[in-house]
């Protein structure tokens, strides 16, 4: 207001040098000044009611879910302010914002536009974030899935699977989900994974003779899903597996039925499960085998396909020194199935019935090992004390009367008990070395066929290598040949399964590798 001040000190001057006898006179003149001085006053106070405050609105725009920064977005407010557009980065500024609430509107073409909120501050910065997303109106839906593999119809479908689907999108910035679903038609079971990013996904241990369903479903995260049409196949038949053996699987066991060759194989029981000692029954069209319940150790039966699993033993469990180091057997027709708990030996109908006790060792020695001769007349045996040692090998009939003895009074650890079809020969594997520990360790255990005609004991480990065992060794159904397992004596190196001829040099095949518990039915 310093015009203001200098023009009244200056009428002020003149109102001094003039004469009050003048002031008739100069009415006119007065008048004129007063006017002129309350004009300026009001100039002056609107100037200071009408100054304009203003503020910057400045912010970032990304893409929804992957916060990327967009280029080239057009911003703009309401009411209207001022229009600008992303940078590079996604960043934008618009300066000189009167101060007050504003809606700030961010589009692109084939993005949903969105709006903020922002309330601008005298000499502030007021920032704003958008996340766009793809419009629905500018995004193609992805094609419909097509069903490579297997093909529709395909029979004698292998138990693993690999499924093989394609699809396309138009929008190659869209990231593609499937859904897969399988279904059977014995049962509810139904297998689905969702959020697969390949257009592939692997099923194994499907069910023997079974026709399946499957269909894929495909979504780009923006329109609505899409779904192929339902493909059809059948798996093959059982192939009635002759081979069955034990594979560790972090920390379990699951047992593995195979071919001889190994093409036709899979996963009898789950990993997961600690399942092992397979024992197939050809009169029973079942696979018996001891599972881990809870602290104990049960006998269970299976389908040959693994399906129809049923436990046998409940009040009395399986039960030895060492439950790797444990076995039990059939009866040939398939009805009844032996096996120990510690000093005595049990014998259970295979549905769970009939548990009775048929020996009880009578020097509390622990029974490991047993089988049941062919005719159903005899048991051979192999005991040991707590500690695995003091090892045992004979034989008893069904009333429990020792039989024969075939080895007794040695140091060193035995096991691996079978019997020829005939009758006329017991196996079995001892340490030779004679060696004992705590740890339960074999320097060289080898495979014997005693002959109980003769009683003479015939080392067939003539082939075995330095520092290896030889261990759970069977006949094969035809008796020409022996079935076992060959590792190295450190205990910690992977285990094989081997065949060689009962007669002969002692040449040995390896059949399966990281195996063991064979059995050859």
């Amino acid at each position: 207001m310093t015009i203001f001040g200098d023009l009244v000190s200056d009428l002020t001057t003149i109102f001094k040098k003039m004469k009050v006898n003048n002031l008739k006179r100069n009415f006119r003149a007065y008048i004129g000044m007063l006017l002129a001085l309350l004009v300026l006053f009001s100039s002056c106070n609107e100037d200071k009611i009408n100054a304009v405050e203003t503020g910057d609105i400045i912010g970032t725009v990304v893409r929804k879910g992957t916060n990327e920064p967009i280029e080239n977005v057009k911003i703009s407010t309401s009411p209207v302010s001022g229009t600008a557009f992303t940078n590079v980065d996604g960043n934008f500024r618009i300066n000189d914002v009167t101060v007050g609430d504003y809606s700030v509107e961010a589009s692109k073409e084939g993005l949903l536009t969105s709006f903020e909120s922002a309330k601008v501050l005298a000499d502030g910065e007021v920032n704003v974030v958008f996340e766009l997303d793809i419009s629905e109106s500018a995004n193609s839906a992805p094609s419909t899935p097509v069903l490579t593999s297997p093909a529709d119809g395909a029979v004698d479908v292998p138990m693993n699977q690999e499924f093989i689907w394609t699809a396309e999108d138009v929008d190659t910035d869209d990231e593609l989900k499937y859904l897969f679903e399988l279904k059977n038609e014995n049962d509810n079971e139904v297998i689905m994974s969702d959020s697969i990013s390949e257009t592939a996904f692997s099923v194994n241990n499907l069910k023997f003779g079974t026709k399946y369903f499957w269909q894929v479903q495909v979504t780009d995260g923006i329109n609505d899903p899409v779904f192929s049409t339902v493909s059809t196949f059948t798996t093959s038949e059982n192939p009635n597996n002759r081979f069955h053996f034990v594979r560790e699987d972090n920390g379990t066991s699951r047992i593995i039925s195979s071919n001889q060759d190994g093409s036709i194989a899979f996963n009898l029981t789950e990993a997961g499960q600690n399942s092992f000692a397979p024992k197939k029954n050809n009169a029973a069209g079942q696979i018996a085998f001891l599972r881990t319940v809870g602290t104990q150790t049960h006998i269970f039966t299976s389908d040959l396909d693994g399906d129809n699993v049923q436990q046998v033993t409940n009040t009395v469990p399986v039960a030895a020194f060492n439950l790797g180091e444990v076995d039990f057997d059939w009866s040939t027709n398939g009805s009844q199935i032996i096996y120990p708990n510690f000093d005595k030996l049990y014998v259970i109908n295979k549905d769970g019935s009939g548990l009775r006790q048929l020996y009880q060792t009578s020097d509390g020695s622990l029974i490991s090992r047993c089988a049941w001769s062919f005719d159903g007349q005899f048991i051979a045996l192999q005991t040991n004390d707590i500690n695995g040692y003091n090892a045992s090998v004979f034989t008893i009939d069904t009333g429990g009367t020792v039989l024969e003895t075939i080895l007794t009074g040695v140091t060193g650890a035995a096991g691996g008990i079978d019997i020829s079809v005939d009758g006329t020969t017991v196996l079995y594997t001892y340490d030779v070395s004679g060696f004992e520990s705590p740890s339960f360790r074999r320097l060289d255990s080898k495979i014997f066929s005693y002959n109980l005609n003769s009683d003479v004991a015939t080392d067939l480990s003539t082939g075995k290598a330095a520092g290896t065992n030889d261990f759970d060794a069977e006949f094969s159904p035809n008796g020409a040949n022996i079935i076992f397992v060959n590792t190295s004596n450190d205990g910690i190196s992977i285990k094989g399964i081997y065949t060689q001829p009962i007669a002969g040099d002692g040449e040995r095949t390896l059949i399966f590798n990281n195996a063991s518990a064979p059995n050859w039915e």
